[in-house]
């Protein structure tokens, strides 16, 4: 049976319509978020009473700096949030330059959490990872075995030793990168070992769209087309939970902390749920939040076990505390239009409607998410102290909202077709976006109009060399 992706509108409902809005509103954001924000993105109380600064004064770098040196703060160096302060002013929205231009669809562009590799997933069999320390030089040239149109997700192992890539298939592939061969071809150079996530009942319509590894590296978690997340034990080589979690495909699946039991998923049925692998009744999430209109296609989560941001075909990003969270789902989804995201546009009469029992903390709008699973994320916390929220957009651009205000505070163009992923480099201002006219660049803070591999207006195109299309995920 071959692969086939459901259609969903929301869940069950009653006819009961959802709210509108008027589109030139302010975005809502929520007090304690944004205090919480502000304080590890902004000099703390006893940094500006040393530097004579008032509250909502502004404080350049140069007297940051000045102060450090005259050990104002007594502790002879910058706190995290004078840190993530000077450092946030220097976003990265100079450029692009190129990293590569393949003559297929760009998928994912994600970095390493030390930052010194980025790994590049593109539409046939083609993943690429490029050394960041070395000026972006191909680490590992991979061409996957078994794909089913595209490469959907990558996870690595937190010792950045193995890496794991999904299709549209039951099969997660894994591939030892740091063996020391640039070329690594399926089971021809280089073995890639096959994780089976499928039951016998499945069949070939299993499909994969999101694939974790738990932070100790001894699980994978995946969501699917078969509403279900499966969690495998690489250890004992099977699966050893399989959770019934939604009413639509699971499109996104993530760890809500460091520690490997709570987890966040979102699918197409609207709904955010949250589970904790503690409980007693494993199987059964011990949350719910509602507030979407459409499917999810993507979740992140802030590291802290209770925030998390989902990216969503309503055309909104939202942020979510799972303090907030229902024990069970409210009987009514609304369904006030009827589209589908892959080849239609969102309805214009729609795009400010609200749902009446909207648990959302803050909800942000301005990017676009149509034809496939557009990511989004919260800004790195070292550089920026996790002051913004950023995501690919069908528009072609690049949006970094911020947190504390929910602004647009840049929009980054230069693309020819659809962004969907980007990500921002754990240290330093630099982002990558990954996009369907084949190109993966990166934006700086600073520009260097002598590097050769800046690209120009007018180098753009829609799609990449040779392109031919036949299908959208």
């Amino acid at each position: 049976m071959g692969w086939k992706r459901k259609t969903h509108h929301g869940g069950s409902c009653h006819q009961q319509q959802s709210c509108p809005s008027h589109g030139n509103e302010l975005p809502a954001i929520d007090e304690e978020v944004s205090h919480l924000t502000r304080l590890k993105s902004e000099p703390c109380e006893r940094t500006r009473a040393s530097l004579h600064a008032g509250k909502k004064r502004h404080i350049s770098t140069f007297k940051l700096l000045s102060g450090r040196e005259s050990n104002c703060l007594g502790i002879g160096r910058f706190s995290s949030a004078d840190c993530s302060y000077a450092l946030r002013k220097h976003l990265p929205v100079k450029g692009p330059w190129c990293v590569d231009d393949m003559d297929s669809e760009a998928y994912i562009s994600q970095f390493s959490a030390d930052g010194s590799l980025l790994i590049g997933g593109f539409r046939g069999s083609h993943i690429r990872i490029y050394n960041a320390e070395k000026k972006w030089t191909i680490h590992k040239d991979i061409t996957c075995k078994k794909l089913r149109w595209t490469v959907s997700d990558i996870a690595l192992s937190p010792d950045q030793r193995y890496l794991a890539y999904s299709s549209l298939s039951p099969i997660v592939h894994m591939v030892d990168i740091q063996n020391g061969m640039r070329e690594s071809h399926a089971n021809i150079t280089q073995v890639h070992e096959g994780l089976e996530f499928s039951n016998d009942d499945d069949g070939f319509s299993f499909a994969i769209f999101s694939v974790k590894f738990s932070k100790d590296g001894r699980e994978l978690v995946v969501g699917n087309n078969n509403e279900s997340i499966c969690i495998y034990d690489i250890g004992s080589n099977k699966v050893t939970e399989r959770i019934h979690a939604h009413s639509a495909d699971v499109n996104a699946v993530t760890f809500a902390d460091e520690g490997s039991d709570v987890l966040y998923s979102g699918s197409d049925d609207s709904l955010c749920k949250v589970w904790d692998r503690r409980c007693n009744k494993r199987g059964k999430q011990v949350g719910v939040l509602t507030g979407h209109l459409d499917g999810i296609t993507f979740i992140d989560s802030r590291g802290d076990g209770h925030y998390f941001i989902s990216n969503c075909k309503d055309q909104t990003i939202k942020l979510w505390d799972i303090r907030k969270m229902s024990s069970t789902v409210k009987d009514c989804t609304p369904k006030a239009y009827e589209w589908d995201y892959r080849w239609m546009t969102y309805p214009s009469e729609a795009r400010y409607f609200k749902h009446p029992y909207d648990q959302s903390l803050s909800t942000f709008r301005g990017h676009s998410v149509l034809r496939t699973l557009i990511r989004c994320y919260f800004s790195p916390i070292h550089s920026t102290g996790q002051r913004y929220i950023y995501t690919g957009s069908s528009d072609q651009c690049v949006y970094i909202y911020d947190v504390a205000t929910g602004k647009i505070v840049e929009k980054l163009r230069w693309h020819g077709s659809i962004i969907r992923d980007c990500s921002w480099h754990p240290y330093f201002p630099t982002l990558v976006s990954s996009s369907w006219d084949g190109y993966l660049v990166r934006w700086e803070a600073t520009e260097d109009d002598k590097d050769p591999s800046m690209l120009k207006t007018g180098k753009q195109r829609m799609h990449p060399e040779g392109y031919t299309f036949s299908f959208v995920f």
